[in-house]
Formats: structure tokens, sequence, C-alpha cells
């Protein structure tokens, strides 16, 4: 007789890929929000949203936040690529139960800002930013800033006060490689 598969779902034997849908997802709505902008935006000067206070308007930005690296695009596109990979490093190694599905959805948020922008640097060699407070005269920004921006915040939340040093330390800024050295020449000396 032989033994048939276990059924186990998708899910249960992958669930990291389960939510590899959302970079997609997200990073498709920040695709269509720019075409948008680049189809109806850009002829026009400003369109409120809400009252004065909030309008969009069409800029082309060939730096980073806050004008900063201004006409850097190639900088920019490397370090998108660093971060990306980055986390792509980092996603490999959170564990998979529900203790750190805050920390996977935060980095997932990441990746999808870091490739909304990351494909506009590539094709048009800056980025469509359009959303605008005028009230503060905060810069204009994009769909792909408010992930990258919501995340890191969160990131910095959950790092600061949700998960303990210890329970990080499958990283290797945590001291996850420095552990697993350790212990291996802790072995070493107590074989000799």
């Amino acid at each position: 007789m032989s033994e048939q598969p276990s059924k186990t779902k998708l899910s249960e034997r992958f669930p990291k890929l389960c939510y590899a849908w959302l970079p997609v997802l997200l990073v498709a709505i920040d695709r269509i929000s720019k075409v948008w902008v680049n189809t109806v935006l850009k002829e026009k000067e400003c369109i409120p949203v809400i009252g004065n206070a909030v309008t969009f308007r069409y800029i082309e930005n060939s730096g980073a936040a806050w004008g900063i690296f201004n006409n850097s695009v190639d900088v920019l596109t490397i370090a998108s690529v660093l971060v990306i990979v980055g986390i792509f490093f980092i996603l490999k190694r959170v564990p998979s139960d529900k203790r750190f599905r805050p920390l996977l959805l935060t980095l997932l948020l990441i990746i999808s800002g870091a490739f909304g922008n990351l494909y506009d640097r590539l094709v048009y060699h800056h980025v469509k930013d359009f959303i605008s407070f005028d009230v503060i005269h905060f810069p204009v920004f994009n769909i792909a800033d408010i992930y990258v921006t919501c995340a890191t915040f969160l990131l910095v939340i959950l790092l600061l006060f949700v998960y303990k040093e210890e329970e990080l330390s499958f990283l290797p800024f945590f001291g996850g490689d420095t552990q697993k050295q350790s212990k291996k020449s802790d072995g070493d000396t107590e074989s000799k």
C-alpha cells in the first residue's frame, strides 16, 4: 500500500508565499495612480481634494523626499535596489509564525514602495509625485512614498516596543550570525 501525500494547505507549507499578492496589489495601486496622474493631472495646474489644504498637482521629482539628492537618479536607483535586496534577505529569515506577521507585512509595504518608485526611476528617470499638503507646505509625494513612510514608522515601533532583541536573533544585525559563530567556536573548544 502506497502512502498518499499529506493534504496540507499551501498556506501551511509556504506561509510567507501567501503574502506575495500584497506587493503586487500595492505596486499596481501605485502604478494606476501614476498613470492617472500622467494622463489627467499633467496638463492641469492642480485639483483641489480637500479645499486648498490637500491638492493633487503633477511634479517630476528627480531626487528623493524634500528635494534631497536632486538629479541623483542613478544613486537613488542603486539605493532602491540595495534596499529591495536587503529586504528580500530579511524576508527569507523572518519566522513564519503569527508573532512576526506585523514585521512581515511592514517589510512588504517598504518593498512595495521601493518597487513603485524604482519603476519610475528606471522608466522615466524621475518619480511622479502628486499629493500635496498645501497648508503646511509639505513636499509633494505619491502612493509609494506613503507605503515607505508609514511602514518605516511601523518598523520603528515594532523594533522598539513589540519585539525583544532575542526574538530578532534571526537577523544578523541583532546577533543572529554571531551567535551561530560563537556556538560553533564553543563547540570547537569543547572538543579539544
